[in-house]
């Protein structure tokens, strides 16, 4: 049965539109592969689908480069000077941009003033007012955050500060905490070196005896404040 003639049209549905062309792509390679080999032909064949994708068939005995010579030399045309035209406006646009900044630049150093007209001059004023009100602001901001910063560690002294106080005062209601000067006798008593705190806190246990000598395993209890 003779198969039927597909109608030459654009294939709506993107999965079958892909499918063909990865099928037909692979014969047209194929295709051109036996040509080069029966033929002794220098073939290259360049294909874009239609999600951008790169496909190439070059003959093995050529690069693409060379096809390419090869045709500017039979055709006796240039492919190559155009695009190097382009390329060369393009850079002298960029060295006139980086030209321009640069003198730029140096107008706001206080250089290259000489050829400034008086609205030239006027203008740049205006401009260096407007990056200097810019910096001004930025410079408040950067000190105002040091300052809270500042603020919030000297807050968290206060509290440990409060802190501290509190629990001195806690002490002091309590009868059994006594406040003794670090000297005389109570540096061989309490173990201290002469580099030792100068103020402690004794707490007396409850079970222990007046006149009780203090020595190993005693119940007083010895806290450094300052």
């Amino acid at each position: 049965m003779a198969r039927g003639k597909i109608q030459i049209k654009r294939i709506e549905n993107s999965t079958n539109r892909q499918v063909t062309y990865s099928k037909r792509r692979n014969g047209l390679f194929k295709k051109a592969n036996e040509l080069t080999v029966l033929c002794d032909a220098k073939v290259s064949i360049i294909m874009f689908s239609s999600t951008n994708k790169l496909h190439e068939f070059i003959s093995p005995s050529i690069t693409t480069k060379e096809l390419f010579d090869q045709y500017q030399h039979t055709m006796g045309i240039d492919l190559w000077s155009s695009h190097y035209e382009s390329m060369q406006d393009h850079l002298k646009k960029l060295k006139d941009i980086n030209r321009k900044f640069r003198r730029e630049i140096r107008q706001r150093t206080g250089e290259s003033l000489n050829d400034l007209s008086l609205e030239d001059l006027l203008r740049l004023q205006e401009d260096m007012e407007i990056s200097l009100k810019i910096i001004r602001e930025r410079k408040y901001k950067v000190i105002g955050n040091q300052i809270e910063t500042y603020k919030k560690k000297l807050r968290n002294v206060e509290e440990i500060h409060r802190n501290l106080l509190h629990e001195f005062e806690i002490r002091e209601e309590d009868p059994h905490y006594g406040l003794v000067d670090n000297g005389g006798d109570y540096d061989s008593v309490l173990g201290f070196s002469g580099g030792g705190p100068r103020l402690l806190a004794l707490h007396l246990q409850q079970n222990m005896q007046p006149g009780l000598h203090v020595g190993a395993g005693s119940d007083l209890t010895t806290y450094a404040l300052l």
